[in-house]
């Protein structure tokens, strides 16, 4: 194999020997590696549906599914690596994957063949493995060979030198995820450009940026809106251990409320939990406690988290096949909700149970939101803080209600926590629920600390509670029911902990 130089090598203080000496002797006297095959994972019959049921929409069409690269965090630092979600979708590869790896459906008489093409382990009769920081086994780790992940994944594997010679042909259209791989997605382009100069009379681009490549991309979301059997049991089980990081953030309050910056102690709670029982968190946590609850993206965690303050926690974590829970509960740290903050909550909370009682196949996914919103007004009318009935607020032009829960109350959820994001607006707002749909439900109040519609009471409260729902056959089962949401049971939890 010949020597792969890294893009980002250190040269200017690399130290690494260089003598034909020590390029001997350290490629020599290493054991013999197990050359066993594991079997097929869990997840690659299911995989390999979901290729065949894009294939069906794309005949005749070369399609490329890169997992995408490491992208830079500072220097030659790069943030974790994540494979994108179509790619792992379609190859059931998660946490594992080798970054820069890309799937090609080939075109055939009767559908298409699925090709994984990666880098793979380099010998010890290369350089890679000891001097190149960025993808050398003795910096990262060893990588699989093409034939441990053919069977792990089911899949035909070629190396990732082989790709630039498929992709150079011109005897398929191609259809290319342009946004997952910025580096491929530019040579695709040099490459049609190449051809188009010399062959002006052949049409479209091995990069077609045009509908086609809008349509897989949207493709890759819809196929992805209702879950197999093995999609539902990895949300089950983000959803159990999502609950385990709750829990662990209970029972560490006593030392959040003494720190400074508490909201970051229980950030790293959670954060604890995903490592040890997943493979990350889902999303950056939300440890918003006080009036940072009014901030539906608090992310920086950097305040204190006081006795008397209700703490908005949402969280989820992902699992190694990337799947990932989304969870938000709202807890009083001292243990109790004062009257006012028991009289959000609860409004929240029926809002949330109004909203899941409708959830059944048949329905339409903009619903769910409507039903939420009815109580919404219909609370905030009751309490006197809009200048007309809920049933006039509730009206397309009005809206007022609208000012304390700016958000939606549902999102699609998966392998992504907003699942879905490219499918077409009448397949998910306006789309039919069917079974096997798995989302959020996550209504609201958030009464900023300067708002002078509401009483000064209720300034600086904000609640949300968000549960994860998958659709049955006749109805629907909340996920993460299991994890406190009545008043009752918030404050037994936190007593407890």
């Amino acid at each position: 194999m010949a020597e792969q130089k890294a893009p980002r090598a250190t040269t200017n203080r690399s130290t690494t020997p260089g003598s034909d000496t020590f390029k001997d002797y350290i490629s020599s006297q290493w054991a013999e590696r197990p050359a066993d095959l594991p079997a097929p994972r869990e997840q690659a019959p299911y995989a390999a549906a979901r290729r065949s049921a894009l294939s069906a929409l794309h005949p005749g069409k070369r399609l490329v599914v890169p997992a995408g690269r490491a992208k830079v965090r500072s220097n030659d630092c790069d943030y974790p690596f994540r494979a994108h979600s179509g790619f792992s979708h379609l190859t059931g590869w998660g946490s594992d994957t080798v970054p820069g790896s890309v799937l090609v459906l080939e075109p055939t008489d009767d559908g298409h063949e699925a090709t994984l093409y990666f880098r793979a382990s380099a010998g010890r009769d290369s350089d890679e493995f000891y001097a190149n920081p960025e993808i050398g086994e003795f910096w990262i780790g060893p990588r699989p060979s093409l034939a441990q992940v053919g069977a792990d994944l089911g899949l035909a594997t070629l190396d990732l030198g082989d790709l630039d010679a498929v992709l150079s042909t011109s005897d398929a259209d191609t259809l290319l995820l342009r946004e997952a791989d910025p580096e491929l997605t530019a040579r695709l382009d040099e490459i049609g450009r190449s051809q188009a100069d010399e062959s002006p009379a052949v049409g479209g681009s091995p990069a077609d940026g045009g509908p086609g490549a809008r349509d897989l991309a949207r493709d890759l979301s819809e196929l992805r809106l209702v879950k197999d059997e093995y999609e539902i049991a990895q949300m089950r089980q983000a959803v159990t251990v999502t609950g385990r990081g709750f829990t662990d953030v209970v029972a560490d309050l006593d030392d959040v409320l003494a720190h400074p910056r508490g909201e970051r102690l229980v950030e790293g709670t959670f954060n604890r939990r995903a490592r040890a029982d997943g493979n990350t968190v889902g999303y950056d946590t939300i440890a918003a406690s006080g009036d940072h609850a009014c901030v539906l993206h608090w992310t920086r965690n950097d305040g204190a988290v006081r006795d008397g303050d209700l703490i908005l926690i949402d969280a989820g974590i992902e699992l190694d096949s990337l799947y990932t829970a989304d969870i938000t509960r709202t807890l009083p740290v001292s243990g109790r909700f004062t009257d006012v903050q028991r009289l959000v909550y609860e409004a929240v909370l029926d809002a949330a149970d109004a909203a899941f009682a409708i959830v059944r196949p048949g329905i339409r996914f903009r619903e769910i939101h409507a039903e939420a919103m009815r109580v919404i007004a219909e609370k905030t009318a009751e309490w006197g803080f809009l200048p007309v009935s809920a049933a006039e607020s509730l009206e397309p032009d009005h809206q007022y209600h609208r000012r304390y829960m700016v958000h939606g109350t549902s999102h699609h959820l998966g392998i992504d926590v907003h699942d879905c994001a490219a499918a077409r607006r009448d397949l998910y707002l306006d789309g039919v629920l069917e079974p096997g749909m798995v989302f959020t439900i996550e209504p609201g109040l958030y009464f900023q600390p300067d708002d002078l519609t509401v009483p000064e009471e209720f300034r600086g409260i904000g609640v949300r509670i968000e549960d994860d729902i998958v659709v049955t056959a006749d109805g629907a089962e909340n996920l993460s029911v299991g994890i406190p949401r009545t008043v009752a049971d918030v404050e037994a939890w936190v007593a407890r902990g």
